[in-house]
């Protein structure tokens, strides 16, 4: 038997950010837009006496093994042979937009579809709150406002937008970014989820002036760089423009796809000058995208 899941990409379109807590964890309150981007995972039954995880592009531990090592520890007597898993990468790596989270609950899924559904799906976050803050929310691809480290889940709907996502090739990393917040002390002292589910209510233009990161100062201070596709992206007419997560991937929002179309190619444009006149490989291209409905 195969199984193939879809794992999509996310944005957060609003992320509050608390002090941390004793254990290290930092409390959280975010709105995120679930996207048509995505991931796809092949799963069957493996050749071999061990599950494998094949990926384009991705070398080394993935998180999608560790959720099927997870699910197999939950439910140790589930009738699930060695799993292999074959993703294929449309959502850039380590980009901000959760595709690894997003490939593990997708290898969650398939897991409990193989053994035969034996856990909720409630059981599956519980599982997927042990892997990272991202991956409940990624167990049913949806609108969310998030709370508590990301294992409280409320999906909401939002109004439709369209989307364009400016990669980097050199990464930023997550904890390099909390490090920078920590530093900084710009932490959200108010983590209410009330004022997220009133904008996601909304029209696109309240929403779009309700946009806010708290992380966004912290990866500007270690790439400043990143100030130049947010002030491209609102120059192209986006609604709003910001970093997404920990970054380093930035995003611009727009009402209609033929604008958000247009404005890829001039960041798309721009940038291949800058690897033109440097000698450099052309970064990723500016992707347009649209959220679920």
């Amino acid at each position: 038997m195969t199984v193939v899941e879809r794992a999509h990409a996310k944005v957060n379109l609003v992320l509050r950010v608390g002090p941390p807590r004793p254990d290290g964890l930092h409390p959280l309150c975010s709105l995120f837009a679930a996207l048509d981007l995505a991931d796809e995972l092949t799963v069957m039954e493996a050749a071999g006496d061990a599950d494998e995880v094949a990926c384009s592009g991705v070398d080394g531990d993935n998180l999608a093994a560790a959720a099927v090592a997870a699910f197999r520890a939950a439910v140790p007597d589930a009738e699930l042979p060695p799993l292999r898993i074959e993703i294929h990468k449309l959502i850039p790596v380590a980009a901000g937009l959760a595709g690894g989270s997003a490939d593990a609950a997708a290898a969650l899924r398939a897991a409990n579809s193989l053994s035969g559904s034996p856990l909720s799906v409630d059981e599956l976050r519980r599982i997927a709150a042990g892997l990272g803050s991202d991956v409940p929310s990624q167990v049913e691809p949806a609108h969310a406002v998030v709370t508590g480290v990301g294992e409280r889940v409320e999906r909401v709907d939002l109004p439709p937008m369209t989307l364009v996502l400016v990669p980097q090739l050199q990464g930023l990393s997550t904890a390099e970014v909390y490090a920078e917040l920590d530093r900084l002390g710009r932490h959200s002292s108010d983590l209410d989820p009330a004022p997220l589910r009133s904008l996601a209510a909304g029209s696109l233009s309240d929403l779009a002036g309700g946009i806010a990161n708290d992380l966004q100062p912290a990866a500007l201070a270690l790439r400043p760089d990143l100030s130049e596709p947010i002030e491209t992206l609102f120059e192209a007419g986006a609604l709003a423009a910001q970093v997404t997560g920990s970054g380093p991937t930035t995003f611009g929002l727009f009402e209609e796809r033929l604008a958000a179309e247009r404005a890829a190619a001039t960041i798309d444009g721009r940038r291949a000058a800058v690897a033109q006149a440097t000698g450099a490989e052309p970064p990723p291209l500016a992707i347009v995208t649209e959220t679920l409905p």
